[in-house]
C-alpha cells in the first residue's frame, strides 16, 4: 500500500477543511502570504549543497542544469494552468451569484 507523504496529506486535509468552511480562509491567508514572501530562505540549503558537491557538478553539471530548467518550466506551466483555472472558477461563481442576486431582485 503506497504511503502518502505528510506534506501532501496535510495539503489535502487543509483543502478539505477550507472547502467545508470549517476554517476561515483569512486564517490561512496571512501565513501563506508570509511563506510566499520568504520563499527565498527555503532555497538556501540547496545552495549550500551545491557548494559542497562541486566535483559532482563538474562531472554532471549540464545534465543537472537541464533537469533543473525543465522541471522549473513544468512547475511554472502547471502552476499557471491551475491559477488560471481557479481564477476562471472564482469569476464564474461571482458572475453566477450576481445573476442569481439580480433574478431575486426582479421577483
Amino acid at each position: 500500500m503506497p504511503v502518502l507523504p505528510g506534506g501532501v496529506l496535510g495539503l489535502v486535509l487543509l483543502f478539505l477543511v477550507l472547502q467545508a468552511k470549517w476554517l476561515p480562509v483569512s486564517w490561512v491567508e496571512q501565513g501563506s502570504r508570509w511563506l510566499l514572501a520568504e520563499m527565498l530562505l527555503f532555497f538556501i540549503p540547496a545552495v549550500v549543497a551545491v557548494v559542497q558537491f562541486t566535483a559532482l557538478f563538474e562531472q554532471n553539471g549540464i545534465r543537472i542544469m537541464a533537469v533543473i530548467v525543465l522541471s522549473t518550466a513544468c512547475v511554472m506551466l502547471s502552476t499557471a494552468l491551475v491559477v488560471d483555472r481557479c481564477y476562471r472558477l472564482l469569476r464564474f461563481r461571482h458572475l453566477r451569484a450576481k445573476r442569481e442576486e439580480g433574478a431575486l431582485c426582479l421577483r
